[in-house]
């Protein structure tokens, strides 16, 4: 004897097997928000206690005169202010410069950077390669 197929129970089969075979057939996409491999091991490393202080964070204009910050240890200093006793000198794309008396520290943003890596910066619109 012929038993008729039951059409809803065929369209979830169906359904089930377009969802494997999608599943199956995915990419592994990079997440572009990830901070860099230096960064992550950075941050994995238990700290040392007499490490000084740490750079989190540095915001440079890109015009002239423009504004100048840095983030160490949560705190906001602009070129020039005070950090704990020390005036900051300069701020890098990727370092901040202390200076206390004739003492001089400098501070990277990532500290455990390979040799050769430089931290990816924010491109203008003028600078972002054309869409095609």
């Amino acid at each position: 004897m012929d038993e008729a197929v039951n059409p809803t129970r065929a369209a979830a089969f169906v359904l089930l097997f377009a969802a494997i075979a999608a599943t199956a057939q995915a990419e592994v996409l990079q997440d572009p928000t990830r901070p860099p491999a230096a960064a992550i091991a950075s941050i994995a490393a238990p700290a040392a206690a007499s490490a000084g202080p740490r750079l989190q964070s540095i915001l440079v204009a890109r015009e002239a005169g423009g504004r100048h910050l840095a983030v160490i240890d949560g705190e906001t200093v602009r070129l020039g202010e005070q950090f704990h006793g020390a005036r900051v000198t300069r701020i890098g794309d990727n370092e901040v410069e202390l200076v206390r008396g004739a003492e001089r520290q400098v501070l990277r943003l990532y500290a455990n950077e390979a040799p050769g890596m430089t931290p990816v910066r924010a491109r203008t619109a003028a600078q972002a390669p054309a869409r095609r």
